[in-house]
């Protein structure tokens, strides 16, 4: 075990305790959150088993492999029957074209409606907008209600993990579903954050799984604030490939009863060839996850009082920076979460946690290298990875804002104090 130097006494505790920053926006929405959710089933329910939705924010630089998936997609719902209902929220850069909803059926796109037939109506539409997705979604369910109230959600695009700004936000990466609105050429655009997301998700159906298709959603910090609004979330840590998942194999994964989860992660594993680290989390752990987390970083707390942690050698599943140029090692910034614990706590303290972390992290895949648009010669030689060392989620570290290059550690520090982990290890 590696020994402890410069290990705040809190990490995620009384280095921000005394803060005095406080929750913004992002815990609510700008529209009237009171809205009783609408009925699931007003119509016939036409038998259908399981409903999935595929959220596909692609009005950015993945617009051509928005493209490219629907059409594995409509491959893949040649191997489903007609009481599964696969539908697909489109969004991407074809001019003139309306974002639109239709269901996947038999290969072809059947039912389609634009977002004006479904009563959504602004000048400048972002799919990153709060209000769109739930407008989006109670539409979809509404229309396509199961059986069995069994739900599904795919989140297609990019994403940034918990990190956060406002609800609507111009930063390159926050957040989920970056959209450039009617400038489709620019390469920035609006994200929603994960506690705006979980205001929207909390009053859709309970959802069976959410299948996260984009970079570093795998975070303790995500998983925690969408807890209650899904059973299971299967996705990555890292960094994605930016053409997907195999959507010809992973839609019929979608909809088996039981086995979806394991099945989901085996064929993007295939796919990828094992050059991408996955995990799926089962959600009702979480809070048991956050528990044990607040007891370890009590105990590793009470024995050094000075400092920030040295995150030297430490796995880390993205490289932040707007210019990457430049390598500034504080820019790592999702680290695994067990490594870190491993590193600094007792060999019982660590297995006590990860007995926690297991029952939470039910199957997972190591990669050693990722794809990634970063160059790994550069920015991925600071650490190596090992079985050891791979616990499948990434968890945020607060470091010091006065070190070389790290500036951005200041806001990030101050934003973590607005996520439900945040509260849930540190009071």
């Amino acid at each position: 075990m590696t020994t402890m130097k410069n290990l705040a006494v809190t990490v995620l505790m009384s280095i921000l305790a005394t803060a005095t920053f406080t929750a913004c926006s992002d815990d609510s929405l700008d529209y009237d959150v009171n809205n009783q959710k609408e009925a699931q089933k007003p119509n016939d329910n036409n038998g259908i088993q399981r409903t999935v939705l595929v959220y596909m924010a692609g009005r950015n630089n993945l617009s051509y492999y928005a493209t490219t998936d629907l059409a594995e997609m409509k491959e893949g719902s040649m191997k489903i029957g007609d009481d599964q209902a696969l539908l697909v929220f489109m969004r991407r850069n074809y001019d003139g074209e309306e974002p639109w909803l239709a269901r996947i059926k038999n290969g072809e796109v059947v039912d389609k409606v634009t977002v004006s037939d479904m009563g959504i109506s602004k000048d400048e539409l972002f799919a990153s907008d709060p209000e769109v997705m739930e407008q989006v979604m109670h539409y979809a369910f509404r229309h396509y209600p199961s059986v069995k109230d069994d739900y599904g959600l795919v989140l297609w695009g990019h994403a940034g993990g918990w990190l956060l700004q406002d609800s609507l936000t111009v930063d390159r990466t926050r957040g989920y579903g970056v959209d450039a609105g009617n400038f489709i050429y620019n390469p920035n655009g609006k994200w929603i954050n994960m506690p705006t997301m979980n205001n929207v998700l909390k009053r859709m159906p309970h959802l069976k799984f959410i299948f996260a298709d984009c970079c570093n959603f795998m975070c303790l910090e995500s998983l925690y604030e969408l807890r209650h609004t899904a059973d299971y979330i299967i996705g990555s840590p890292a960094e994605i490939p930016v053409d997907g998942a195999p959507y010809e194999t992973v839609v019929p994964a979608m909809f088996e009863p039981t086995t979806f989860y394991h099945t989901i992660m085996e064929r993007y594993h295939e796919a990828t060839k094992g050059f991408l680290p996955l995990s799926v989390v089962k959600t009702s752990e979480m809070e048991n996850v956050a528990q044990a987390t607040k007891l370890v970083m009590q105990q590793v707390g009470e024995r050094e009082r000075d400092g920030f942690p040295d995150m030297k050698g430490m796995v880390h599943y993205n490289y932040l920076n707007e210019n990457d140029t430049t390598f500034h090692h504080p820019y790592n910034i999702f680290y695994d979460a067990g490594n870190f614990i491993q590193t600094y706590a007792t060999p019982l303290e660590y297995k006590q946690w990860k007995q926690a972390l297991d029952a939470a992290v039910i199957e997972k895949h190591i990669a050693y290298s990722w794809h990634t648009d970063k160059l790994w010669s550069i920015f991925y030689t600071d650490f190596e990875m090992t079985e050891e060392k791979y616990h499948g989620v990434s968890m945020f570290v607060p470091q010091d804002p006065n070190i070389e290059f790290g500036e951005k550690y200041l806001q990030m520090n101050q934003d973590i104090t607005r996520l439900q982990w945040f509260s849930a290890v540190s009071e």
